[in-house]
């Protein structure tokens, strides 16, 4: 059921909606709820490729159903549109919460960015996310704070995963600019060149910059978008320390390496780049990334699994996965359900405040 609008996007419009359930079904008597619905721009449907791209991520995401990524519910199909059902989060978006931290500091008193500590549980959840995701060889491509959602219990849910691929897909065959935004895109992702995990990664670590100094490191209000894309392929990343003269030297050096050009010279994956910034400022290994390292390393077992879906219908077939993949050091077996179920109680029990 349609509810209220919610916002709007490039890639099209967000409503409140309820999901009720099939009374004949699996899940009979469970209460309805509320989700959000994204209904895709009808420029973005207009072509019957757009759907075999998208789904088979969709579909694997569901049934990885890792805490730090809204939950896709469905892939509904009126005449004429395409829409996702997807988790509601009751919360706001880190590019909200960077802001109000930015409107802080220029009154005067206040850090630049958020406190290191505050950032880093951010940054921690969104390195999980991404690191199960990778291993199933799923590219978010379009990694940014607003794409993060917090909610009012601290879990961070990152979402819009996939969707980028669809109008990169239409800019690749009419030879138009790569879509995005040019102060969180790799230089490959400029480029128009393949994209693997290191691409997201490269964004991510832009994300955790912005927390922390209050500013991206290639963008200000004097560039065009043009001109930000530009910068992402032949700048060197400004030092942390130029904006935040009491960081430690050492995130200069770990940000040189995350925002490296070549992706080759980038921390290979999301637990190494994690690992790194941890050991160097000598971060304690929280229960958090404990869980998310186990919940990644069994991220393709999970997936594998075949059980009843989440609308109450009946499972589907096993999703392929994409053809453009990266390292698996996971299991490709199946694994216990509970066992699946306890890892992600970890991993959301880690964060919730």
């Amino acid at each position: 059921m349609l509810g209220d609008l919610i916002g709007e996007g490039g890639m099209g419009t967000v409503f409140k909606g309820w999901l009720y359930y099939n009374p004949q079904g699996p899940r009979a008597g469970t209460r309805p709820h509320p989700v959000a619905i994204k209904v895709l721009h009808p420029l973005l449907i207009a072509r019957q490729y757009i759907r075999q791209l998208f789904v088979g991520e969709a579909i694997a995401l569901r049934r990885l159903s890792h805490p730090n990524i809204v939950r896709f519910f469905e892939l509904v199909e009126p005449p004429g549109q395409l829409a996702l059902v997807l988790e509601l989060v009751e919360g706001d978006s880190l590019d909200k919460v960077i802001g109000r931290q930015i409107s802080r500091a220029q009154k005067g008193g206040a850090l630049p960015g958020l406190p290191f500590a505050r950032a880093w549980h951010y940054f921690e959840q969104l390195l999980g996310a991404l690191a199960a995701t990778h291993e199933l060889g799923i590219v978010h491509r379009d990694v940014k704070p607003a794409n993060v959602l917090i909610r009012t219990d601290g879990l961070c849910k990152l979402t819009d995963f996939g969707i980028a691929r669809l109008p990169a897909d239409v800019a690749r065959r009419s030879g138009g600019m790569q879509p995005g935004t040019g102060a969180y895109m790799a230089p490959e992702q400029v480029l128009g060149r393949d994209l693997d995990g290191r691409s997201d990664l490269y964004s991510a670590a832009i994300v955790l910059y912005e927390m922390i100094t209050g500013r991206t490191p290639f963008d200000d209000e004097t560039r065009s978008e043009l001109m930000v894309r530009a910068a992402q392929v032949e700048e060197v990343v400004p030092p942390v320390t130029l904006y935040l003269p009491q960081a430690p030297p050492v995130l200069d050096l770990l940000f040189a390496r995350a925002l490296a050009k070549e992706p080759s010279h980038r921390f290979a994956n999301a637990v190494e780049l994690g690992n790194a910034f941890r050991t160097a400022l000598g971060l304690p290994v929280t229960t958090g990334w404990q869980a998310q390292q186990a919940f990644a390393k069994h991220a393709t077992g999970i997936v594998a699994q075949v059980t009843p879906e989440p609308s109450g219908q009946a499972p589907m077939e096993p999703a392929p996965l994409p053809e453009q993949k990266v390292s698996t050091r996971g299991r490709t077996q199946p694994i216990p359900i509970p066992h699946a179920e306890s890892l992600r109680a970890a991993v959301a029990g880690a964060y919730r405040s």
